[in-house]
């Protein structure tokens, strides 16, 4: 599906009972455990250029998941971290996310995840399937992975969430167009993969409060960014760790610290 594909238009959004039964697993978690800790990954390939701090090496991210297992942590998807603090199971699992959906999930991700163990939530963007990063002024360009890839990744165990259409800020957005990149998208994400997405991420990590309604309304069960605004909890305001490649031993001990301080 290429990203001047328009979504299919006969796909109509999750029925209520299903959206409810959705945010019923979501609810409990902000009494179960008050803030999960949830790493923020995006491009697993070559750091080299990288203007913007964002991509982590194959062997960078094995050392990072190593220094995880070896405090007794596994990383899991969003929704699978969701579900395990909503019954009191939450101790021990680390919640890992790759935003954008970069093509090099399959080749630099999987491979590392599959040796620690690990799952994940991959966030895509369904309006730019096969396409690039144009988002990124700065570049460099990256590939962004196509339908087979998330097959691919799907049958690893990857969770498929929704990053929104295009990879625009929605804060900015009108009613309309907000319906747009929260609905069309998880439409468009239940005919690749066969099932509703139950999760978001917020572009540029941005949210406020008519965002987060969108979200929800929308039939997702959660929603993250990566600093939500004073006054914004929840599960679709979740807070995450920015992850890079610099990040070892020393780095990790501090974020972590800092996420149990609630400095995020």
């Amino acid at each position: 599906m290429s990203a001047d594909t328009a979504p299919p238009r006969n796909q109509t959004p999750a029925t209520a009972t299903a959206a409810l039964s959705l945010t019923a697993v979501a609810a409990p978690v902000a009494t179960a455990v008050r803030r999960p800790w949830i790493l923020m990954y995006h491009s697993v390939s070559d750091p080299a250029h990288d203007p913007y701090g964002i991509t982590v090496s194959p062997d960078r991210l094995d050392l990072q998941l190593r220094w995880l297992r070896a405090r007794g942590l596994t990383g899991v998807s969003v929704a699978a971290l969701l579900r395990a603090c909503a019954q009191g199971r939450g101790r021990g699992l680390v919640g890992l996310t790759f935003d954008d959906g970069y093509a090099d999930f399959a080749d630099g991700a999987l491979p590392v995840l599959r040796r620690h163990d690990c799952t994940a939530t991959l966030f895509v963007l369904p309006g730019r399937l096969g396409g690039d990063n144009a988002w990124d002024p700065d570049g460099p360009r990256r590939p962004l992975i196509d339908e087979d890839g998330i097959r691919t990744a799907v049958a690893a165990g990857t969770e498929i969430a929704s990053h929104g259409l295009y990879h625009v800020d929605l804060t900015r957005l009108d009613d309309d167009a907000l319906r747009e990149e929260t609905l069309r998208s998880r439409a468009w994400l239940r005919e690749v993969t066969g099932r509703d997405p139950e999760g978001f991420c917020y572009p540029y990590g941005t949210v406020d409060g008519r965002v987060a309604s969108a979200v929800r309304s929308a039939g997702y069960a959660y929603g993250c960014a990566i600093r939500p605004p004073a006054g914004l909890g929840g599960p679709y305001a979740l807070p995450r760790t920015h992850i890079s490649q610099a990040d070892r031993s020393v780095r990790l001990w501090a974020k972590r610290a800092g996420h149990r301080a609630g400095l995020r």
